[in-house]
């Protein structure tokens, strides 16, 4: 029989789509007041996978990363979810969302996204939160799945995951 121990801690990555730029700035205090200081931000890349968010959000549509520089129990993931969630409403405009946020783990091996929506590959966690692995690290570079969004798939996000990868792994090695 396998002993239970705690959870490794593992690095929180925040992507987010922002349609107002002007309120990227508030929304970065924001989450560092939540989650610490950041330790990474992405360049801004223009999202263009899909029109699914332009109706709600406006265009044109931002994507960027944000890492932390705190470790977390992945435990808390969908604590976090609700929590980003909240801060998309406080940054609604006249009802519409500009600002779309979706918490993912990062760890050595894979990098998860939390979500609202169930699907047969996605575990429930709580509270109408469920999990999602949606790259897995092998051979020295992240492996989409068969569901990964196509812009997971993308170069740009991959390169950017690999960078807070390598963050990830300098602070592990502490934990050990």
């Amino acid at each position: 029989m396998g002993q239970i121990h705690p959870f490794r801690p593992e690095k929180l990555v925040l992507p987010i789509l922002i349609s107002r730029m002007q309120m990227r700035l508030s929304l970065i205090e924001e989450l560092q007041a939540r989650y610490g200081p950041v330790d990474y931000t992405s360049v801004d890349l223009p999202f263009s996978y899909t029109r699914y968010y332009d109706e709600e959000m406006g265009t044109p549509i931002t994507r960027f990363f944000l890492s932390f520089l705190r470790l977390i129990d992945p435990g808390t993931l969908a604590r976090v979810k609700s929590e980003t969630n909240t801060l998309e409403s406080r940054f609604k405009e006249s009802g519409k969302r500009k600002v779309n946020i979706d918490p993912g783990l990062l760890n050595l091996s894979r990098f998860v996204l939390a979500s609202s929506k169930d699907g047969s590959h996605r575990i429930p966690l709580a509270d109408g939160v469920f999990a999602e692995v949606t790259l897995v690290y092998e051979r020295g570079g992240y492996r989409p799945l068969e569901w990964t969004y196509p812009d997971y798939r993308s170069d740009e996000y991959l390169a950017i995951l690999g960078d807070i990868r390598q963050l990830y792994k300098a602070e592990a090695r502490s934990l050990d």
